[in-house]
């Protein structure tokens, strides 16, 4: 299989007009190689083509990464959809998952549009921030059109209309169609899951008028109250917060389980946990979870909340421990796809820039042709194709040195190269 036909490949499964085909593959194809960094200038000197023509792709075309990450998305999920079975085989009884998480995309200063200062609990960072939603199906990770969060000021200078993050999820969750994705489902399979910076009863209650399932980490002031009461206690005291509730019911039993780890050296995690039937404030009834390591009781322990009544307490961890998927995607985008190596100022060309990471993303996971099928890791299929592509430029020297005067054409191409450098 040569170069040729992975250009190609790519050509077709990008759905953008003749005239930005051939920019729009060379940066995508720039994305799925390896590479020190992925900016402008190393785009245009691994292409050929000029640097301007990126930055005009980034800055007047962001629709154009917007719309091919949607079909790309879409694409991959109805492929994956096809049969839907991962999750049903580690014992959950659900199929479908949605992965809520944001990141912060690193900027040096906080000159460029919409950089925002943000406390991320290990001190102060400078950048943009993205929630990321991503569906999880098959075990394969397919990430939708990220959110951006737009600050204050930027909203002031651009007449938008400034939301919080939490108002920018739920909308994105009303607006959420996921027959568009995969197909007629079942909304008992769909489980949503996400950390405690999403714990809010207005997302709770946009994911249960979507008749969906959600396992979320319960912040611990969060009020929640036993499913028996005593009648003798007043209404307004039968509420408490989550580490309140679990310490006023000692009695419950605690439940040891374990679980193997899915990485290369597979290892034997233990939990032990106790839960019981509940309310959570404004959302209603729920399984509420108490889980901490067993071997490192270091008083860290995990609240969750769960409005699967039939959904056992090893399946609510279980499931829980898929959400770290989504942190396995940010290391992937920003360690091997440049999603923090960008330095325009303008925000629609960082967005543009981040959609153009994921379609790179999704198509590294799309069986490209050159990549095996048993190559799993995103690092590994960018060594391949950067192989396949190599061989293409060893084919190209030895076809320009077989000709006539070729010896010394290529002299002054390496003389050119070394100058420019």
């Amino acid at each position: 299989m040569h170069a040729h036909a992975l250009h190609t490949w790519v050509a077709r499964r990008i759905a953008v007009s003749k005239r930005l085909t051939h920019v729009c593959v060379s940066y995508l194809l720039f994305l799925m190689v390896v590479s020190r960094q992925h900016s402008l200038e190393e785009a245009a000197r691994f292409s050929g083509l000029n640097k301007a023509q990126f930055s005009k792709l980034l800055k007047h075309h962001p629709n154009v990464a917007l719309d091919t990450l949607q079909t790309l998305s879409k694409k991959q999920a109805k492929h994956v959809s096809k049969a839907l079975h991962y999750l049903a085989q580690n014992g959950l009884p659900w199929q479908i998952a949605i992965l809520i998480d944001s990141t912060i995309q690193h900027r040096a200063s906080v000159h460029p549009e919409n950089a925002k200062t943000f406390n991320h609990g290990k001190g102060f960072v400078i950048g943009h921030q993205w929630t990321n939603i991503v569906l999880l199906l098959n075990d394969s990770l397919i990430p939708l059109p990220p959110i951006p969060f737009y600050s204050k000021r930027y909203c002031q200078e651009h007449n938008r209309q400034y939301h919080t993050e939490h108002e920018l999820v739920i909308d994105y969750i009303e607006q959420l169609c996921l027959e568009d994705y995969i197909g007629a489902h079942d909304p008992y399979d769909v489980v949503v899951l996400a950390d405690s910076g999403y714990d809010d009863k207005k997302i709770e209650m946009a994911i249960v008028d979507k008749h969906w399932n959600f396992i979320i980490s319960l912040g611990k002031n969060r009020s929640v109250k036993s499913e028996k009461i005593d009648m003798t206690t007043p209404k307004s005291r039968a509420w408490c917060h989550i580490g309140t509730f679990f310490r006023n019911h000692r009695r419950l039993k605690w439940q040891t389980v374990r679980f193997m780890t899915n990485g290369a050296k597979r290892k034997r995690m233990e939990f032990r946990l106790r839960h019981t039937m509940g309310y959570l404030r404004y959302v209603g009834k729920v399984r509420l979870l108490c889980s901490e390591a067993k071997k490192r009781p270091d008083g860290r322990r995990k609240y969750l909340a769960c409005n699967d009544d039939k959904a056992t307490a090893r399946q609510i961890v279980m499931g829980y421990r898929l959400r770290w998927k989504i942190e396995l995607f940010h290391k992937d985008t920003k360690m091997h796809l440049g999603f923090e190596d960008v330095a325009t100022t303008g925000f629609p060309s960082v967005a543009s820039h981040v959609h153009w990471v994921y379609c790179a993303y999704l198509l590294l996971h799309m069986s490209p042709p050159g990549v095996p099928q048993d190559v799993k890791s995103v690092g590994e299929r960018q060594r391949k194709i950067q192989e396949l592509l190599a061989h293409k430029e060893k084919r190209r020297v030895l076809q320009q040195l077989t000709q006539i005067h070729g010896v010394e054409r290529y002299k002054d191409e390496l003389r050119q190269a070394l100058v420019g450098t």
